[in-house]
């Protein structure tokens, strides 16, 4: 719901406000150039403003600037409102105009903030926005007040400047901006998992590098084409950053590791994609790795297992989806929109031995993988810098 007059866009984060001033003005001044980018990208007009503790959107289309607020990591919600000067009688005006038309029957309430030196505090705000709302419909029916579970809720925040009367607040991913961290080179599948976890790293503030194994025999085109998709709608998110997919081209590799090893073959073969993924990150200026595995879910990915896997690459490896179950990140999938591109088997299940071991000590995935298989990493490594796939 829009008020009548919607020219603005409240926009709010929230682990940005525990950080000490400097830090949040620099990151609420990224969050502001990634809100622009975002509408931009949409084609929402509007300008975007940063004061402390919000970001603002001025737009003749508040509602679709909401919309892609919303969809801007570090924001926790965007409210479409209509921007009033910060006194009774304007925000009452403006509660009215509200009331008339959106208010039809129910119980209702008047929700105040201020923040700011004004001669009222948000209890006049209540009191008077109220009696405002109450005038302006008692002709058609009877208004009821209930401030613990109403039917509709008029909100009014309220500033030095200006003041904001809204009616709806519209759930953003929170996190942090994008670009206030290191970038990470996330390992995407095609698989389900891969993007949540990078998405999840995204949301956390960290731009990422999308690497796919390109697997030969154990892959194909399907499988391509589903990391593709799945990275095309990440880049939805990061308009104003560079999410060209990385394609290593690791199928001899991976022919040659099949032929050489059995049931740590899994473990072998996660090592050399971590050797990869650090040599592009090397190259890419990334700190770190992003994976979507989760706790239990493979043979490969016991607690013991991923262990034995870490020792391949001295950089940290971050697993957003740790402790996630399967129906948790199905159900993330689907919400930001790449299930239904990540729905396919990977190769990499077709690669795993029957029996895989659980528990492997490294000693043996030592003894038994190619003693030449992190120099194939480092060589399908440099053969990954000038295969990129535009996605934007």
């Amino acid at each position: 719901m829009l008020p009548p007059g919607a020219d603005s866009v409240v926009v709010r984060h929230g682990d940005v406000g525990v950080k000490s001033s400097h830090v949040q003005s620099d990151m609420e001044r990224t969050l502001r150039d990634n809100v622009a980018a975002m509408l931009a990208d949409r084609g929402v007009p509007g300008d975007v403003e940063r004061e402390w503790g919000r970001v603002l959107v001025r737009s003749p289309a508040a509602g679709r600037a909401a919309d892609a607020a919303a969809d801007t990591f570090g924001v926790v919600s965007a409210s479409p409102a209509v921007s009033v000067a910060p006194d009774l009688d304007a925000i009452s005006d403006a509660l009215a105009a509200a009331a008339r038309a959106h208010y039809d029957g129910g119980a209702f309430a008047v929700d105040a903030r201020r923040a700011g030196t004004h001669d009222f505090d948000s209890h006049d705000v209540n009191r008077v926005g109220g009696d405002a709302v109450w005038a302006a419909v008692e002709d058609d029916f009877q208004p009821v007040v209930d401030l613990d579970d109403p039917d509709i809720t008029f909100f009014v925040e309220v500033r030095d400047a200006e003041a904001f009367v809204f009616l709806t607040h519209r759930d953003g991913p929170g996190g942090m901006p994008l670009g206030t961290q290191q970038p990470l080179v996330a390992l995407v599948s095609g698989g389900i998992d891969s993007p949540v976890a990078a998405w999840e790293a995204m949301r956390r503030g960290a731009p990422v590098i999308p690497l796919y194994l390109a697997l030969g025999d154990y892959g194909g085109p399907d499988h391509r084409a589903r990391a593709e998709a799945a990275v095309r709608t990440l880049d939805d998110y990061a308009p104003n950053h560079n999410l060209s997919l990385r394609v290593a081209p690791a199928g001899d590799a991976i022919n040659r590791l099949a032929a050489a090893t059995g049931r740590t073959r899994m473990l072998s073969f996660r090592r050399f994609m971590y050797r990869v993924a650090e040599h592009v990150a090397e190259h890419a200026g990334a700190a770190g790795i992003v994976t979507g595995e989760a706790v239990g879910q493979k043979s490969s990915q016991t607690t013991a297992n991923l262990g034995v896997v870490d020792r391949a690459t001295t950089l940290p490896v971050h697993r957003p989806l740790l402790t996630w179950d399967k129906q948790r990140i199905t159900a993330a999938a689907r919400s930001i929109d790449t299930f239904r591109d990540s729905s396919l088997d990977v190769g990499c299940n077709r690669l795993a031995p029957r029996q895989p071991l659980t528990a492997a000590p490294i000693e043996s995935v030592r003894a038994d993988e190619p003693d030449a298989l992190f120099e194939w990493a480092r060589a399908v490594a440099a053969d990954t810098g000038p295969v990129e796939v535009a996605v934007a």
